[in-house]
């Protein structure tokens, strides 16, 4: 198998409610087997985004995300830069905001990085994800693949 020209990170928690909608679609992704794209979940510690995401062209990071006002489902895709901050976010005491100074400091970053931000009802513990959640995961996996359309190598 050759190098991955993209990945896809799900990050979150499914023991944390609404947390589990980055897993829920890299499972998704996974089933759709893109080739050159690498999927994978992750708890969105700094040091293993940087493991995961060094080389590539594009990571593609699917989060929860808490934001003011808050509507649960929201999708959308941004920068990481307008990312709220980790702890107040999300339910990570870590995160990408984080793993951005370590990975420049260290040269471990990807070519582009992308975060698809999904809006979340609920963190509490416990295993299931808010119905709007829920029905946001095939919308996040559409704007996934959208992402890994605009930037896929041309000659792949």
């Amino acid at each position: 198998m050759s190098e991955p020209w993209a990945v896809v990170i799900g990050v979150g928690n499914e023991y944390r409610g609404d947390d589990g909608v980055g897993p829920a679609v890299a499972r998704r992704l996974v089933n759709l087997g893109i080739p050159g794209v690498f999927v994978t979940v992750s708890d969105g510690e700094p040091t293993s985004l940087l493991e995961i995401w060094t080389g590539v062209q594009l990571a593609v990071v699917v989060d929860a995300i808490r934001s003011e006002p808050a509507v649960a489902g929201r999708v959308r895709s941004t920068g990481v830069d307008v990312l709220p901050r980790p702890g107040a976010a999300s339910s990570h005491s870590l995160g990408i905001q984080d793993a951005l100074p370590l990975g420049r400091a260290l040269g471990r970053l990807p070519g582009r990085l992308v975060v698809i931000a999904v809006d979340v009802a609920c963190l509490d513990p416990g295993v299931g994800l808010s119905e709007p959640v829920a029905a946001a995961v095939p919308l996040a996996a559409e704007a996934v693949v959208r992402e890994l359309r605009r930037a896929a190598p041309t000659s792949r």
